[in-house]
C-alpha cells in the first residue's frame, strides 16, 4: 500500500465527501467499544461507514462490516495453542479508492498489532455480512465468493467484483516492521508482536446519515448516542453491528416506540417509512431484507438470474402487529407527529404508492388475521407462528419459544394493542382518503375486537403451580444450575407460583417458562389488577424463583419446565437464562406506563413502584453492558456477575457491540431517589 495510493485516496475522499454535503450535514463520528475478546472501532465520515472488529483469543480474526449493502470483509486465522491479543495501533480513517474499472470503493485504513510470533490465515471472505456471518458459524462460504490473495513485496490483497459484476470488495494487508507475510503464514522475524497496516473497502452504495437523530430531551449516555447515530440513516435504521447491519422490521418498530419522545421528527418518519416501503402486498411487515451480494446470490440460486433486487422475509409474526401502535403513537398522540401527519401519509414511497395507502393495507390485514379469535375465543384461533417454522417473534432461535406455537407477547399484548390502534387511526379521519366506507367500518369494529382479545387471550397462558411443587422445582433447579436458591425460596414463601406461560403448544397447553415478555403487555395494554399482579410479582422475584439477578433481568426461567427445555434455556443459549438489554428497557417503560393509570389500588401501585426501583437498580449495576445486545452471567462469591455473551466459548452465538434496540434507554427517565409510592 504505497504512500502515493494513500494520498490519492485521501484526495478522492475529500472530493466525494464535499459532493455529499448537498445531501447530508451529519458530523463525522468515531468511537470504540471493547467487550470480552472483541475490540470494536466504529467510523462514519462522509460516504464511509464501517465497523472494525478485532477478535482475540485462540481463534483470532479481523473483520470490517459496512452498512452500505450490508457488506463486509474478513480474515480468519487458524486456531492457536495460546490465546493472542490484538491491539489497535492506529484508529481507522476513511479512504476512497478505485477498482481496476475505475469504480469507487469506500472503506477504512488502520494499523494493528497482535502479540503472537506466528499466525496462519485460514480463510478470507469478501461479500455480504450474511455470508460472513455464516462463515463464522459454519466455516464454509459459497465457492463463488472465495478468492486467492495477490502477493507483492510484503503485502497481500484479496479483491473481487460482486457476483453480478458490480463494484465489489477489497482487503489489503501490508506487513510493518519485522513482520513477514505470505498466503500461508504471518511471522515475526524478531519475536516482536506482528504488525500490519490494513485497508478494507466495499463498492456498495453508501447510506445517507441522518443530520439529526435526537432532540434535547434524550438521555446523556454517550455510548448509546454514538451507537444510535451509527445505526441511523435516511433510508432505514440498522438493527445492529456487526452481524445485522441492515433493516429488521421488529427492531426498527420497537426501538422507535421506546425512543419516540426523544427522536427528531425526521428520524421517526424515517423509521416508519422504512417499514411501509417493505410491506408485503397483503400488508404484512417485512422482518428482514436480503440486499447487496446476498440478494444476488439468492436470486441466482432461485432461478431469477444474477440480479441485486432485494428479497424480503415475511416469516415473522410479531412485527406485523407493531406498526399500528407506533403509527398511532406518532400520528395521533404526539403533537409533533399530528402536525405533520397528513403530509407524511400523502408522501409517496419508492413504488409510487402513498404512505397512507400502505398503512391502511397493514391495518386491514391485521383485522382480518385476528377475526377468528374475535368470533370464537379459543386457543386454536390465536395467532400462531407460521406453519413449518419454529420461530415467529423476537425469540427467534430454534428453542426460543420452548417449541410452542402461540407466543404470549403476540397474543396477549401486540394483537390487542394493534386492534385498538387500528380503530383509533380509522376514527381519526387521517386515512379517509385511503379507505372506502366498508373498509372504514371494518376498522372501526376493531375496538370491539381489541376488548375481546384483551380479556380472553391472556388467561389462556395462565400457569398456577402449588407452593410445594414450585418450591421443590426451584430448589432442584438451583442445584442444577449451581446457584443459591435460598433467597428465591424465601421470596416465594408459601405462595403458589402464578405467571403467564412463554407460549402455548399446538394443543393449547402452556409451556411453563417464566419470561420477560410481560413488558409488552405493560407498555401497550391496561391489564386488570389481578392480571397486573400475575404480570409483575412472579418475574420480579429473585432467580431462580423469578427473573431478577444482580446481572440484570433474565428473559427466561425454565425452573418448572421439563428437563429438555431446562437444558435448552441455559445461560449459554441466545434466548435462555440471559439478559437482553432492550427487554429491561421495555419493562421499565411498561412499569412507568402502568403508574400513569388512575384506576389501580394503592397497594398494587406500591408494588409497581417497588418493581420499578428493583429493575432500575439492576439496570444500573450492568450499565457498562447496557448498549450491548445481550449478556450472560456467572455465579461468583454468592452473587450473579454479568459476563459478555460469547466469552466462555460455549455460547451458541456472538452478540452485537452496537445494537439498535439497546439504545432505547435514551428515551427513558430513571426514577429519582426518594420517589414516593404511587409516583
Amino acid at each position: 500500500m504505497s504512500g502515493r495510493c494513500t494520498c490519492t485516496s485521501r484526495v478522492l475522499f475529500a472530493f466525494l465527501s464535499m459532493a455529499m454535503l448537498t445531501h447530508s450535514v451529519a458530523e463525522p463520528l468515531a468511537f470504540r467499544i471493547d467487550e470480552g475478546r472483541n475490540i470494536n472501532s466504529f467510523l462514519r465520515d462522509g460516504p464511509v461507514a464501517a465497523h472494525l472488529l478485532l477478535r482475540s483469543g485462540t481463534e483470532p480474526r479481523i473483520l470490517v462490516a459496512f452498512p452500505a449493502g450490508n457488506s463486509g470483509v474478513g480474515l480468519w486465522f487458524a486456531v492457536v495453542d495460546q490465546p493472542v491479543t490484538w491491539s489497535l495501533v492506529e484508529n481507522p480513517t476513511p479512504v476512497l479508492a478505485r477498482d481496476t474499472k475505475g469504480r469507487p470503493l469506500r472503506g477504512i485504513v488502520f494499523e494493528v498489532a497482535v502479540e503472537a510470533g506466528e499466525l496462519r490465515p485460514r480463510g478470507a471472505v469478501l461479500s455480504s455480512i450474511r455470508v460472513l456471518r455464516d462463515y463464522e458459524l459454519q466455516k464454509v462460504a459459497p465457492p463463488e465468493v472465495l478468492v486467492e490473495p495477490q502477493a507483492r513485496s510484503g503485502a497481500l490483497t484479496w479483491s473481487r467484483d460482486r457476483a453480478d459484476g458490480a463494484a465489489g470488495f477489497q482487503l489489503s494487508i501490508e506487513a510493518l516492521g519485522n513482520t513477514q507475510i505470505s498466503a500461508q503464514r504471518f511471522i515475526s522475524a524478531s519475536g516482536a508482536p506482528l504488525r500490519f497496516r490494513i485497508q478494507a473497502l466495499s463498492g456498495e452504495q453508501p447510506l445517507q446519515p441522518l443530520a439529526a437523530t435526537l432532540n434535547a430531551r434524550a438521555g446523556d449516555d454517550r455510548r448509546a448516542r454514538e451507537v444510535l447515530e451509527f445505526l441511523s440513516y435516511r433510508e432505514k435504521f440498522l438493527a445492529g453491528s456487526w452481524r445485522f447491519d441492515t433493516y429488521f422490521g421488529r427492531d426498527t418498530l420497537m426501538s422507535a416506540m421506546l425512543l419516540s419522545p426523544v427522536l427528531e421528527p425526521s428520524a421517526m418518519e424515517s423509521a416508519i417509512s422504512s417499514v411501509l416501503e417493505r410491506l408485503a402486498p397483503n400488508g404484512e411487515v417485512a422482518h428482514e431484507e436480503d440486499i447487496g451480494e446476498f440478494a444476488v446470490l439468492r436470486n441466482a440460486r432461485e432461478g431469477r438470474g444474477r440480479r441485486a433486487d432485494p428479497i424480503y422475509d415475511y416469516g415473522m409474526v410479531d412485527d406485523d402487529f407493531m406498526l399500528a401502535p407506533l403509527a398511532a403513537r406518532w400520528l395521533l398522540d404526539d403533537e409533533r407527529g399530528r402536525a405533520r401527519a397528513r403530509a407524511f401519509l400523502a408522501a409517496k414511497l419508492v413504488n409510487g404508492q402513498k404512505r397512507g395507502a400502505a398503512l391502511a393495507r397493514n391495518l386491514e390485514w391485521l383485522v382480518g388475521k385476528t377475526d377468528a379469535f374475535s368470533r370464537d375465543a379459543v386457543a386454536a384461533n390465536l395467532v400462531g407462528i407460521k406453519a413449518g417454522r419454529t420461530t415467529g417473534n423476537w425469540r427467534d432461535s430454534k428453542a426460543g419459544l420452548g417449541r410452542g406455537r402461540f407466543a404470549y407477547d403476540i397474543n396477549a399484548a401486540l394483537v390487542p394493542a394493534a386492534l385498538e390502534a387500528s380503530a383509533r387511526l380509522a376514527g381519526s379521519g387521517l386515512l379517509d382518503s385511503y379507505l372506502d366506507a366498508n373498509q372504514r367500518s371494518r376498522l372501526a369494529r376493531a375496538r370491539v375486537a381489541a376488548k375481546i382479545w384483551s380479556s380472553r387471550a391472556a388467561p389462556l397462558f395462565a400457569v398456577d403451580i402449588p407452593a410445594a411443587e414450585a418450591r421443590a422445582g426451584i430448589a432442584a433447579y438451583a442445584q442444577e444450575t449451581g446457584v443459591d436458591g435460598a433467597t428465591a425460596l424465601r421470596a416465594l414463601g408459601d405462595q403458589p407460583l402464578r405467571f403467564h406461560a412463554l407460549s402455548l403448544d399446538e394443543t393449547g397447553k402452556p409451556v411453563p417458562i417464566l419470561n420477560s415478555d410481560e413488558g409488552f403487555r405493560l407498555l401497550l395494554t391496561e391489564p386488570t389488577a389481578d392480571e397486573l399482579q400475575r404480570c409483575i410479582v412472579a418475574i420480579m422475584r429473585p432467580f431462580p424463583a423469578g427473573l431478577l439477578t444482580d446481572a440484570g433481568l433474565l428473559v427466561a426461567n425454565p425452573a418448572l419446565a421439563p428437563a429438555e427445555l431446562r437444558r435448552e434455556f441455559s445461560r449459554y443459549a441466545y434466548h435462555g437464562t440471559v439478559v437482553w438489554s432492550w427487554q429491561q428497557a421495555l419493562l421499565a417503560a411498561g412499569l412507568q406506563r402502568q403508574l400513569e393509570r388512575k384506576d389501580l389500588p394503592g397497594a398494587l401501585r406500591a408494588q409497581i413502584v417497588q418493581a420499578r426501583s428493583d429493575l432500575w437498580r439492576v439496570i444500573g449495576e450492568s450499565r457498562e453492558l447496557r448498549n450491548s445486545e445481550l449478556w450472560s452471567w456467572t455465579w461468583t462469591n454468592g452473587r450473579f456477575r454479568a459476563e459478555p455473551f460469547g466469552r466462555p466459548g460455549t455460547d451458541v452465538d456472538e452478540s452485537n457491540a452496537a445494537q439498535l434496540w439497546s439504545t432505547v434507554y435514551l428515551g427513558l427517565t430513571p426514577p429519582t431517589r426518594g420517589t414516593a409510592p404511587g409516583n
